[in-house]
């Protein structure tokens, strides 16, 4: 018996609902009554009895706090209800965001502005609060991280270690109110880190307490300093309180020629951020702001970039580790050619499906890159297996490879959502390597022939069947896609082995 992708998608966000009503202890009479619903109603909706509303997912979102996980399932099955039939109308909009009672402090507009001059970036971040719960608050927590090299955290943490970010160097300041009734903020530390601080401010100074009462607002603004050499080119924001708006503001050099992009992060998937990135020019200066509503709890926000023009600090990139001979290792020059290395959260996520053809536009742009990145590792190295690149390789948590085989003749396989259908019996052991981290090699047992469905840039799908070398390679990077390694496919007993000698030869059947 097969169901429909909207029946498929309406289980799904049931799924989803049921673990975390579980996962938070609850029982279905409790989930509705702290939703503000008829105790029967969440027993409608775990039933398939009655369909769920985005009042409801937005509501149950906010109550488990499931990390987006729940509101992403509606959305996936929304789109898919209304895209059935034109004459379907969506429900109308929620004007405002529900929160659950007992809600305590809820941010109804954060600006964060982060400003690169004279070598240095200063943050600025500007939050208006409202004190929806039934106690007065006295003090609010800031968390101030920095990473001078994202996709490095070995070396980031060595980086840091040797060159802490102290307290005296970011001239950390913070007020409270607007206009007139502006307050310095006292502040106490709660963790000094080399390359993390969590700042307690206090609503109080040496003229007295002005708690935030119950039902009334405040805006509190911070501002810091941090050196180019411990920033690496990327802004995060996390979403840690009941938000209403968040706008996020990058300011730089024009002479720089900056160029933005962004990418959301959830427990369930990390994307390029929904909304666009706007940019304007003033005075010399090249400003970017993005925005988002209702951004759900722990999602994180991540705006990154590099400079093209002349005069721009260089971008972050650690010196290429060395091998007992002095020479570069091999990994050094993956990651200096932008290859995300191990270690990296992305490479174990499961990627995000594209839409298509709705989202065709967006897949052929990550074609492209993916073939220009594998233009330049041929150009450092010699893959006489073949070679293939996962997008999460490059930064972008969408499930597409592009794969070459080892007969230069041959056209690369560009394999968009693939899925194994079908894979045989006989299998082979082989070395394999990674370009996520390619100074060992490890024995990994595969099938000799693999079927796999993909589709098309107009959503239309298709089964390729592929053989021996070419099935290896492809199995490799649909591991990528599903946020695994080779590593995880390994023998107990096996272990990787550096310095690998058989590099520069094709596999041997």
């Amino acid at each position: 018996m097969t169901t429909s992708p909207v029946e498929r998608a309406a289980d799904q966000f049931v799924t989803a609902l049921a673990h975390w009503r579980v996962e938070r202890g609850m029982s279905k009479k409790q989930l509705a009554a702290r939703m503000g619903f008829d105790p029967s109603y969440v027993s409608h909706v775990e039933g398939r009895r009655h369909k769920p509303t985005e009042d409801f997912a937005r509501r149950a979102e906010a109550v488990l706090g499931a990390g987006g996980v729940i509101w992403q399932r509606f959305q996936e099955y929304d789109e898919l209800r209304h895209a059935r039939s034109t004459a379907l109308h969506r429900d109308p909009p929620v004007p405002v965001q529900w929160l659950p009672p007992g809600t305590g402090l809820i941010v109804e507009r954060e600006v964060a502005e982060l400003r690169y001059a004279d070598g240095s970036y200063r943050c600025r971040v500007s939050r208006a609060l409202y004190n929806a719960g039934s106690e007065p608050v006295t003090r609010y927590l800031v968390k101030i991280a920095v990473d001078r090299y994202p996709n490095d955290p070995t070396g980031s943490n060595l980086h840091h270690r040797e060159h802490p970010l102290s307290f005296e160097e970011m001239t950390f300041t913070a007020c409270a109110g607007e206009g007139d009734a502006v307050e310095p903020m006292d502040w106490r530390i709660k963790l000094d880190r080399d390359a993390s601080k969590e700042v307690w401010l206090l609503f109080a100074n040496d003229g007295g307490q002005f708690a935030l009462y119950p039902g009334e607002r405040t805006t509190i603004e911070y501002e810091y300093t941090v050196g180019v050499e411990k920033w690496g080119q990327w802004f995060q924001r996390a979403v840690r309180l009941p938000t209403r708006r968040l706008t996020v503001r990058l300011d730089f050099p024009a002479s720089f020629d900056p160029q933005v992009w962004g990418v959301e992060t959830s427990l369930a998937a990390e994307v390029p951020v929904r909304t666009p990135m706007e940019r304007h020019d003033d005075d010399g200066r090249a400003v970017f702001e993005w925005s988002t509503d209702t951004p759900q709890l722990n999602a994180r926000y991540r705006l990154e970039w590099r400079f093209r023009g002349i005069g721009a600090p260089p971008f972050p990139s650690l010196a290429p580790p060395v091998n007992g001979n002095g020479q570069p290792r091999a990994s050094g020059q993956m990651r200096g050619i932008g290859i995300v290395q191990r270690g990296s959260e992305l490479l174990r996520q499961r990627a995000r499906h594209f839409q298509l053809p709705r989202e065709e536009a967006e897949a052929r742009e990550v074609v492209a890159a993916l073939h220009a990145a594998l233009t330049r590792l041929e150009q450092v190295h010699d893959f006489t297996k073949g070679v293939g690149l996962s997008a999460p390789q490059i930064g972008r948590s969408v499930a597409v490879a592009v794969v070459r085989s080892a007969d230069p003749g041959a056209q690369p396989q560009v394999l968009i959502n693939p899925r194994v259908v079908r894979e045989s019996g006989r299998r082979d052991e082989q070395y394999e390597g990674c370009l996520s981290f390619f100074d060992y090699r490890g024995l990994v047992q595969r099938p000799l022939s693999l079927a796999v469905e993909h589709a098309r840039y107009d959503g239309t799908r298709v089964i390729t069947t592929f053989e021996r070398a070419l099935a290896r390679l492809v199995a490799h990077e649909i591991d990528h896609l599903e946020g695994r390694l080779y590593v995880d496919r390994m023998n107990a007993e096996s272990s990787l082995v550096p310095d690998y000698r058989q590099s520069g030869r094709p596999w041997l059947y």
